[in-house]
């Protein structure tokens, strides 16, 4: 019966929970809960697809496509999330933006694409992004606050809430940082310089890189063809609108985006100027209650063709 003791006892635990839902931090025990749910381990591998002239088989698992004649994506196209990395290569140093989850060495394949010192970046510190467990000579991070507080003065390594490796059993890795970066500085690679760009909203840990001379934009997980992730624990719909203003501003209509993840075979992921336009405008409509989503947690938002915005419900949604 209603008035029980037993059903008051359940009533109140539930009760608890909610409010630990609700006022916790609800994103990590979801993630926690997931993971808990989950195998604990990286996913199969998917089959091998056609990937259309101008790519290359580095092995069975690693693809390469030659953006120009010092830009090469590296993707893997096997791996569940089908990552891709950039190696952009100047004439003293050539810098790898991200390395996926580590699966495989990503070092060797880039490599093998030049003889210059490799400066490795993460775009930002998820698991799938920083090569776990493959190791790099030199390593840079970008100088953020968030960043900086976990570093000891010797090495630095994320915490759970920014690396979540716990998705696919991935333990964060331990780094010797050899440069710190600052941000909308260009970084120097010798005859060719990036400007290092702060894009928050997938994580409030996220950088870009804007390759103004060759009108390109490495835009990591802020921006992809599929779907975005905006509900992760480190993930905020206002910072979403507010780096996507400033982008608007500062890129040429004509840039050309190359994203961290693509939705589906061949090549490379790419976006335009556009899409840009697109989700800043799905996100002012999102905020005012006007773009309805589909599903329960996380609900799915329209954009366009090309994307689709991950995100909790409007009510729980983080706009500060």
């Amino acid at each position: 019966m209603i008035g029980s003791k037993p059903t008051r006892w359940v009533l109140l635990a539930l009760l608890v929970l909610a409010a630990a839902w609700m006022f916790a931090d609800r994103r990590m025990l979801m993630v926690r809960l997931e993971s808990f749910l989950g195998s604990g381990e990286p996913p199969p591998l998917l089959d091998a697809r056609d990937e259309g002239p101008g790519v290359d088989w580095y092995d069975d698992y690693f693809i390469i496509q030659d953006l120009d004649n010092d830009t090469y994506a590296i993707g893997e196209p096997r791996y569940a999330q089908e990552n891709f990395s950039y190696l952009i290569i100047g004439e003293q140093r050539a810098l790898l933006f991200d390395a996926g989850p580590g699966v495989r060495d990503i070092r060797l394949v880039a490599e093998s694409l030049t003889d210059k010192p490799i400066t490795f970046l993460p775009s930002h510190l998820h698991y799938d992004h920083v090569g776990n467990t493959v190791s790099f000579e030199r390593i840079a991070l970008p100088d953020l606050d968030i960043i900086r507080e976990r570093f000891d003065g010797e090495s630095f390594s994320p915490s759970d809430r920014q690396h979540l490796g716990m998705y696919e059993g991935f333990s964060a890795p331990v780094w010797k940082v050899s440069e710190w970066l600052a941000v909308n500085a260009d970084i120097e690679l010798g005859g060719r310089r990036v400007k290092l760009l702060f894009t928050p909203g997938h994580t409030d840990d996220s950088v870009s890189l804007f390759d103004a001379i060759n009108n390109v934009i490495f835009s990591g997980d802020y921006l992809y063809p599929g779907s975005l992730y905006a509900f992760l624990p480190n993930s905020s719909m206002g910072d979403y609108l507010a780096t996507a203003e400033p982008l608007i501003d500062e890129l040429p209509q004509d840039v050309i985006i190359y994203g961290a993840h693509r939705a589906d075979a061949p090549g490379t992921p790419v976006l335009a100027y556009q899409d840009l336009v697109d989700l800043k405008d799905a996100l002012i409509e999102l905020r005012s209650g006007n773009l309805a989503g589909e599903g329960t947690w996380p609900q799915t938002f329209p954009v366009n063709d090309n994307l689709t915005l991950l995100a909790e419900p409007r009510w729980l949604q983080d706009w500060d």
